[in-house]
């Protein structure tokens, strides 16, 4: 019998806020020390009332936005019952009842073409703490920095059926999130966490399997390996009877490539939502709906249809920039000041992509300045700076966003000299220490003439316009 894999993701985000979701501590306490970010507000103190960060409430209508949600006008907040250690208040603040967000629809492309992905809903919540594991004490410490971080959780349909679906979704969600500018999306780092719910059922059949939940996953290749596993687990067990499924949450082992069963799956009766009296709703009027809408940004499609027919850019060229809405704005800024779009686009492409590779930066991780990227440009192509010393000045301003180019050119002695004089005599020198690669050249050998052009251009260190040694040392070997 053929059976098929039914999979529904639970997308949890951490929103680039400032602040957490109902107090004013800093949201970002990565690599801090334990318990340096928080407040008896966000360590649920008694007495301590929430207030809610509108910032977070913009970020959930534009995330619900892109994700083409239709966003609930009166939103509230619900009180999630259970205890653990990481949780201070015995309860978790999020939305049950009146999420932000609800029935959007994603398209994702994978190798069998396009599907659409529902949208259940997106709710707005906030982070537990983290537990640190000693193994060497035996202890288990708390640190609540990470509590009330804000977070959206996005939770989808079970209309996907594979792992390749799975990453497509994935990648697709982070794209427009980090368009939108709301989240960072990144896994290694945390920000983007994910909760796998997958059965299986025989090919055809519309009733779901026995369900099983794989918690906070956090990275892609571990999502792929924990889907073939389960959906291997579930099918033995229908096929031959090797254990009875139950509905339960399972801790995925990376290292053993195997999933455990953690404890049975709950209910939403077990969690006693119920609104939270702390927390007033929030009402989104015209006014306020209005000003996010008009705040969403281009969606990345339309803006490769854009370069492709206003700026005239190839296709691959256009594929290649739209990876990532910071190598967009760097892009659109070069281009304003040096007003080459193909030019724009090749330093992009060919220089500022190799380096971040390079660097092992991811491409949302770039930060230096288009503009100034534009004038470095056009220090090339107006024959003031050489390529190869503006590669320099780019992997400069890598380290520092702060260079201006020019000015980092002429205090680096990068500025090409008109001095024909100075390159005849480099060009001399040149040819009289290398009368093997004149005779070669004059043989025929085009390869004799690349040489000795490089080794002009070492000696003068790139500060040359290239046709014009290339002219001085054809001229000067034809005399010799």
């Amino acid at each position: 019998m053929k059976y098929e894999t039914v999979i529904g993701l639970e997308v949890h985000v951490e929103l680039a806020t400032s602040s957490k979701i109902f107090c004013s501590c800093s949201a970002h306490s990565y690599g801090a020390e334990p318990n340096s970010h928080v407040c008896p507000a966000c360590c649920g103190m008694p007495g301590m009332l929430p207030v809610v960060n509108k910032r977070v409430v913009d970020y959930g209508m534009k995330a619900g936005m892109m994700l083409g949600c239709h966003i609930n006008r009166t939103t509230t907040f619900d009180k999630k019952s259970y205890y653990y250690p990481d949780l201070p208040a015995a309860y978790q603040t999020t939305q049950w009842f009146a999420p932000v967000a609800v029935n959007g629809l994603v398209e994702i492309e994978t190798s069998k073409g396009k599907k659409n992905i529902r949208i259940k809903q997106i709710h707005m919540e906030e982070d537990a703490g983290k537990l640190v594991h000693d193994i060497r004490e035996d202890t288990t410490h708390v640190d609540f920095n990470r509590t009330s971080v804000p977070l959206i959780e996005i939770v989808s349909q079970p209309d996907l059926s594979s792992a390749e679906e799975v990453e497509a979704y994935l990648e697709r969600l982070k794209t427009l999130l980090r368009y939108a500018r709301v989240a960072e999306c990144e896994m290694a780092h945390g920000t983007m966490r994910c909760d796998v719910n997958l059965s299986v059922r025989p090919e055809g059949s519309d009733k779901l399997g026995v369900r099983a939940e794989m918690k906070n996953m956090n990275s892609l290749e571990a999502i792929k390996r924990a889907i073939e596993y389960e959906t291997a687990r579930h099918i033995d067990a229908i096929e031959n009877g090797t254990e009875v499924l139950k509905q339960e949450t399972r801790r995925w082992d990376d290292i053993k490539g195997k999933s455990y069963a953690m404890r049975t799956k709950e209910t939403a009766g077990d969690y006693r939502y119920f609104p939270d009296p702390n927390v007033m709703p929030v009402v989104i009027d015209d006014e306020w709906f209005d000003s996010i809408k008009r705040s969403l940004p281009e969606f990345p499609e339309v803006k490769r249809d854009r370069y492709i027919t206003e700026y005239g850019l190839g296709e691959y060229d256009a594929e290649q920039l739209i990876k990532s809405i910071a190598l967009c704005d760097c892009f659109e800024d070069a281009y304003a000041v040096c007003k080459s779009a193909k030019d724009a686009a090749n330093w992009m492409i060919s220089e500022v992509m190799s380096i971040l590779n390079a660097r092992k930066m991811t491409y949302d991780m770039l930060d230096i300045s288009g503009k100034a990227l534009g004038e470095l440009i056009l220090l090339v192509t107006g024959s003031k700076v050489g390529r190869a010393n503006a590669k320099k000045i780019l992997a400069a301003m890598f380290d520092d966003p702060t260079i201006e180019p020019t000015a980092y050119a002429e205090a680096n002695g990068f500025v090409m000299s008109n001095d024909t004089g100075k390159v005849e005599a480099v060009v001399k020198a040149a040819v009289e220490a290398d009368p093997k690669a004149v005779a070669d050249y004059k043989g025929g050998k085009e390869k004799a003439l690349m040489a000795l052009f490089g080794k002009c251009m070492k000696e003068l260190k790139g500060n040359c316009d290239p046709q014009v040694l290339k002219t001085i040392l054809i001229d000067y070997i034809s005399k010799v």
